[in-house]
């Protein structure tokens, strides 16, 4: 029950692929064929072998540019799976999609579109396909990562157990673990540095509040990581969740960033290193941002150097279902070492890939179904918060005392 196949072959691919295969030996086969598309097919053929090694499980790997809509069409007629599994670059989004509408293929991702040539994250080019997706009978699941993903079913979760209505969220991701390098990012260096030199946008009372990136920090002292400063900053899943949970009149997201971090950040910004438009360099046209990801470590590359946990949750203010205003914070904690004592990959790749591998059972099992884009809100969070806590992201809820006081 069940075919997929992934496109994308980083660390969260990797971690989607290796907790499949964990399922195809454990549950009756739920994902009965599993396989693996890159540009780079040596980066396929790498998690296959780990995946064999770790569950004797078999992966077919195949070389792709995904921005070829025709080139990944051909692929889908050819391998018919049930479930196309993006987890390439976001601006891969609508080629992708484009390509299951040809072949008849499900659709699923953890992060939402962007152009290449704007920092710019917003739902409403997936949001077009809605009614293409629909006239074709196919599924398209957007954000089933973390944040997006987790969060978003923290936040359905809470709404449908604990209470009547929500009027304030606040979505926190700290990644409190350390490795060997000077500078790295969390994930993909060219998408985390966009998203943290975008402008900051929350959202809060009917409208937008914009303030300038990095330019509101707050200290939070999270559980199994300790005190750090946490920054607001947009986030995909306040435009779906002020979309599809429309009472909420505040919704914020905070991540953290260590001083470290900053400093080296501020220097290529001020030299132009973080630039998305072309430079000539040298008689050819070169993108800064993307020839500084090419030097900065490869997230999947960290895995065995990096300690620490992670912390993700929300913290959301309402009316509670026993007609009192009450503050509750769901989060997750997971373990930089343990993770990769699993899947070869640290906690940022986990955290990402295991929602990845839970959405997609969500879609092949029929638990999630209906024609056209939904963002993964928009689902029942019952059997996905179940598979969290069967599947290495435990979470728990706990009562504050009050409010956040900022």
């Amino acid at each position: 029950m069940g075919e997929i196949l992934i496109i994308g072959a980083g660390g969260v691919a990797s971690v989607a692929a290796h907790k499949m295969a964990q399922l195809q030996v454990t549950e009756d086969g739920l994902f009965d064929k599993i396989s693996i598309a890159s540009r780079t097919i040596s980066k396929c053929h790498a998690i296959a072998e780990s995946v064999m090694e770790r569950h004797d499980v078999t992966i077919d790997c195949y070389q792709i540019d995904a921005d070829d809509v025709a080139e990944t069409t051909k692929l889908l007629n050819a391998l018919k799976p049930d479930l196309l599994v993006n987890l390439a670059l976001p601006y891969q989004d609508l080629h992708l999609m484009e390509a299951c509408l040809a072949a008849g293929v499900h659709y699923m991702d953890t992060a939402n579109y962007e152009p290449l040539d704007v920092a710019k994250f917003e739902y409403h080019w997936q949001w077009d396909y809605h009614d293409r997706f629909k006239d074709a009978g196919l599924t398209a699941l957007l954000g089933s990562g973390f944040d997006p993903g987790v969060t978003s079913v923290f936040t359905t979760y809470l709404k449908k157990h604990h209470f009547e209505r929500i009027d304030t969220l606040d979505i926190l991701d700290c990644n409190g673990g350390e490795n060997d390098e000077a500078f790295a990012t969390n994930f993909n260096p060219e998408i985390n540095i966009r998203e943290v030199t975008a402008v900051a946008r929350y959202w809060e009372n009917g409208d937008w509040v914009e303030t300038p990136p990095m330019s509101v920090k707050k200290i939070f002292d999270f559980e199994g990581v300790g005190p750090k400063n946490m920054y607001l900053m947009y986030h995909e899943e306040i435009e779906s969740l002020k979309t599809h949970i429309p009472e909420i009149s505040r919704i914020r997201f905070w991540m953290t960033f260590g001083d470290e971090y900053i400093k080296h950040l501020t220097v290529l910004q001020n030299v132009g290193m973080t630039r998305i438009d072309p430079v000539i360099y040298e008689g050819k046209e070169i993108i800064p941002l993307q020839f500084l990801k090419s030097v900065l470590p490869e997230p999947a590359s960290l895995g065995n150097s990096t300690k620490g946990k992670t912390n993700i949750g929300c913290i959301a203010t309402g009316l509670g279902k026993d007609g009192k205003e009450k503050t509750l914070y769901i989060n997750n904690i997971c373990d930089h070492e343990e993770a990769y004592r699993e899947t070869g990959n640290q906690a940022v790749s986990y955290t990402t890939g295991v929602p990845a591998m839970i959405g997609a059972a969500m879609v092949v099992s029929g638990q999630w179904s209906g024609d056209g884009v939904f963002n993964i809100e928009q689902f029942d969070p019952d059997p996905f918060m179940d598979m969290l806590n069967r599947h290495g992201l435990p979470w728990q809820i706990n009562e504050l005392d009050a409010p956040l006081d900022f």
